[in-house]
């Protein structure tokens, strides 16, 4: 009997998360400088999450053919 996918490997999130922790949020939030010494954790304001894209295949492979070229 085989095991099912999602039981396989625990660690191993492949897809970009929607959804942010608190901590995660704050961290943005102190980057962004909207996140003031003092403030409380409760009631923060929405984050945008942003999604890394992939590079597609043909342009990862012409990248490593110029870098070949080069050297």
């Amino acid at each position: 009997m085989s095991i099912d996918k999602s039981l396989k490997r625990k660690g191993s999130l492949v897809r970009a998360r929607s959804v942010l922790t608190r901590a995660e949020r704050i961290l943005v939030l102190r980057g962004d400088d909207k996140f003031p010494e003092g403030r409380s954790p409760y009631g923060l304001p929405k984050v945008r999450v942003v999604k890394i894209g992939k590079k597609p295949k043909k342009a990862a492979k012409t990248e490593e053919a110029d870098d070949k070229k080069k050297k």
